[in-house]
């Protein structure tokens, strides 16, 4: 008893945390819950959408209901790996040079346009993001704990941009796609906006909502990585998976679409998320439903499509749908 009242209250600041940001960013349900989902499942998150989707927005409210330190990094052409990490700078009083840590130094990082900048720049953040650590001269830094990073990018914009290497993909725990809106939720989006605008020009403070602690958020990924993953479920996530690789035969709709699968960290990532979803929506055990449910924003940046499939028209989604729909949960 004493262990459920313990990890209902560990819940429940989550729970009112989901809610707020459906509220606050509309039309976006889908795309908040997961974001926290890869917040609990200690993982990074690549937004993908047109501009005015809410991709910042979401990043900032997010950011802003928990404790730590929060740094937007704009990434330009320009951008230096020294810009993001920081660099020795030479203190003449003393005759040394002292370590000056940049903006990555943080809880929460927004990378904004994250593939307008050039490889090195991508390099210094990889290292950041899968090992929690920067490299400056012969010295390392370990980076404090959370460490979030949401980046974005839009697929209407090329001038300027590169594509993100594969390595790179495969470090961000989801991919999220944000669409347009449909007309009823533009309405209330538009309504919201006015209500934001007036509060602000009116200088009407907003109540208080409670901060969640870096403390809390450690005792909810502990709590997250010990929700219980059956024997089936677990095959049915190793199953997915592997069929990308058309083991033990190829699927129709997925095989000769690929130019390349996924690897072992999809099957662990997929696993993690399917975890962190169930225990937000208190479950202790996982669910098939939860695997199907992330299996799109976890799995689409880690395949890669022939040549033929995009002159077709095939879209990673497609390919994860035609996936979900030939392999059996049991």
């Amino acid at each position: 008893m004493l262990d459920r009242v313990e990890n209902a209250s560990t819940i429940a600041p989550f729970q009112e945390l989901a809610q707020d940001l459906r509220a606050l960013v509309v039309g976006q349900e889908e795309a908040t819950e997961h974001l926290l989902i890869a917040l609990l499942a200690d993982g990074h998150v690549l937004l993908q959408g047109a501009p005015g989707l809410a991709k910042t927005r979401i990043a900032r409210l997010l950011a802003g209901r928990i404790e730590g330190q929060f740094n937007r990094i704009q990434f330009t052409p320009d951008l230096l790996p020294s810009d993001l990490v920081g660099g020795a700078i030479y203190q003449a009083a003393e005759q040394r040079f002292e370590f000056q840590p940049g903006p990555v130094f943080a809880n929460f990082i927004l990378a904004d346009e994250i593939n307008r900048a050039p490889a090195k720049v991508q390099s210094a953040l990889l290292e950041a993001m899968e090992e929690r650590q920067v490299s400056s001269g012969d010295t390392t830094y370990r980076l404090k704990a959370p460490f979030f990073v949401v980046a974005t990018q839009n697929p209407i914009e090329h001038d300027g941009t590169w594509d993100l290497p594969q390595a790179q993909l495969d470090r961000f725990l989801m991919q999220i796609e944000l669409d347009y809106p449909a007309a009823a939720v533009e309405r209330k989006i538009l309504d919201l906006a006015m209500d934001e605008a007036q509060a602000a020009l009116s200088k009407t403070e907003a109540m208080s909502k409670p901060v969640i602690a870096k403390a809390d958020v450690h005792c909810a990924k502990l709590a997250v990585s010990e929700v219980y993953l059956a024997e089936p479920v677990r095959d049915y996530i190793v199953r997915l998976v592997a069929w990308t690789r058309g083991d033990p035969v190829p699927l129709t709709g997925v095989g000769e679409h690929l130019s390349h699968p996924v690897s072992p960290r999809g099957t662990i990532m997929l696993a993690r998320t399917a975890q962190a979803r169930a225990w937000l929506r208190g479950r202790d055990h996982v669910l098939p439903e939860d695997v199907q449910a992330l299996a799109p924003d976890v799995l689409r940046h880690r395949i890669g499509l022939s040549y033929r499939a995009e002159a077709d028209g095939v879209a990673p989604g497609d390919v994860i749908a035609a996936l979900l729909d030939q392999v059996d949960a049991v």
